[in-house]
């Protein structure tokens, strides 16, 4: 019997592409997954330590699979996180794990593995069952996928520790992630999802410098490699979606391959504040009025665009005239969705050092009134969508749709969006299957999500 791993990935999408990585050497020598913690020779918990929340759920996680199993490595941000005693925090709390790395560290959690629970054999990657070639394991539904095209941050944000734990920016190779996206897509993936930690900057540690892609150079630069996709999603009728795009004025040059249907009109950007003396003080690269006529710019170059954005509510310092600011921010900007977390105080953050921290009640009461005016714009933009035709992919199709299914537009990215509620189809003869596309028209809305009728 071959060895069996059980495996939890927790954070971000940036940390689920570790998790796929690792899994993929996992399988390429061998080794089974488990499902349970009960049932593996040991587990490996993928951690998140960005805030609080995060912290607890992965230190949880580490316990529940030490109780269960007893064998346990862990990786991933949290990893790198010290307590106040300048101890390693996992180590600290939970001493009896076999080893603790950092993200991106999958060498060392194999030679981990290694030391624990020998490998059985060592076969090409891709010989894997269950894997897609070179790219490896995915965790994600085989119609789409996460291409992570760089690692770490230039960035000294006051609230975030991300550059302590991941680094400075490294961009990987054009030619190496035009392979794997086509990989992908050759595989039946329909919708590439590109992430980083600023996907806008990806190239700048490079000095954009050229590469190749099927023997034509490519500069490695986000314009470039949006072209590329753009051009291989349409032979393979497939969507690509960008995500973490801060705004700067490159951003602009983007928008004409998104009128043109060449990616997808959404753009994720994490604007965080509107107020130019709270971005400030987050050390944050743009002003709430530069984002107003960006944001603006960019609806007139191509006026179905939809933006995503997240933000803070409650930041050290923050009057309540400065969140009343925000919130006509949200307003102005018609910000189609928008996440609001109430400000964390993050060990090892610089903004804990700010003054003028305020209660957690009132930083929880300024994210629950954010809520309440993002929700109020957001319902009222699904609204005008009522009577229009979208373009579907479908998620869930139970009976082949008979009775209907689940979906997403180019409106919505997978977890953090709403949904397409599918109603049966129109026609006897019509079926829906999970990760190919369908039209519907849009005939309600039921909160976040909207009611469509396949035709």
């Amino acid at each position: 019997m071959a060895p069996k791993v059980g495996f939890v990935s927790l954070g971000c999408a940036k940390a689920l592409t570790d998790s796929e990585l690792i899994l993929t050497q996992l399988s390429a020598e061998g080794y089974q997954t488990s499902k349970t913690f009960q049932d593996a020779d040991l587990v490996i918990v993928n951690t998140c330590g960005f805030i609080d929340d995060a912290v607890k759920e992965s230190l949880d996680t580490i316990g529940e699979a030490l109780a269960a199993n007893g064998k346990v490595i862990v990786t991933g941000c949290l990893g790198v996180k010290t307590s106040a005693s300048g101890d390693n925090l996992i180590r600290q709390l939970h001493p009896n794990v076999l080893a603790v790395t950092g993200p991106q560290a999958t060498q060392q959690v194999m030679d981990a593995v290694h030391a624990h629970l020998p490998k059985p054999h060592d076969p090409f990657v891709d010989l894997v069952p269950g894997s897609l070639g070179a790219v490896g394991v995915k965790l994600t539904p085989r119609h789409y996928a996460y291409i992570k095209i760089s690692e770490g941050c230039n960035h000294r944000c006051t609230f975030c520790i991300i550059p302590s734990m991941r680094g400075d920016l490294v961009s990987r190779p054009i030619g190496d992630v035009l392979k794997e996206a086509h990989t992908l897509f050759a595989s039946g993936v329909k919708e590439l999802l590109v992430i980083s930690q600023d996907t806008s900057a990806y190239g700048v540690d490079l000095k954009y410098r050229t590469g190749f892609w099927q023997g034509r150079p490519v500069k490695t630069r986000l314009l470039e490699l949006v072209q590329v996709l753009g051009d291989m999603a349409q032979t393979f009728g497939a969507w690509v979606r960008l995500h973490y795009v801060y705004p700067y004025p490159s951003v602009d040059d983007i928008l004409p391959l998104m009128a043109a249907g060449r990616v997808l009109p959404y753009l994720d950007v994490p604007f965080q504040h509107s107020h130019p003396d709270v971005l400030q003080r987050m050390k944050r690269p743009a002003s709430g009025e530069k984002n107003l006529e960006r944001i603006a710019r960019w609806r007139e170059m191509c006026p179905q665009i939809v933006v995503r954005s997240t933000f803070i509510a409650g930041f050290p310092g923050e009057t309540e005239a400065e969140f009343e600011h925000l919130l006509d921010f949200v307003r102005e900007a018609q910000i189609d969705r928008a996440g609001c977390f109430a400000y964390s105080p993050v060990l090892g953050a610089s903004a804990n050092d700010l003054p003028g921290m305020l209660p957690e009640p009132l930083r929880e009461e300024r994210r629950a009134r954010f809520m309440a005016v993002a929700e109020a714009v957001s319902a009222a933009k699904l609204q005008q969508r009522i009577g229009s035709t979208l373009q579907i992919l479908v998620d869930s199709a139970p009976s082949m749709g008979k009775k209907g299914g689940l979906g997403r537009s180019y409106a919505d990215a997978p977890e953090v969006d709403g949904i397409v509620r599918l109603l049966a189809p129109e026609k006897i003869s019509k079926t829906l299957k999970v990760g190919e596309f369908t039209k519907a028209r849009v005939v309600a809305t039921q909160g976040h999500d909207l009611l469509a009728q396949p035709f």
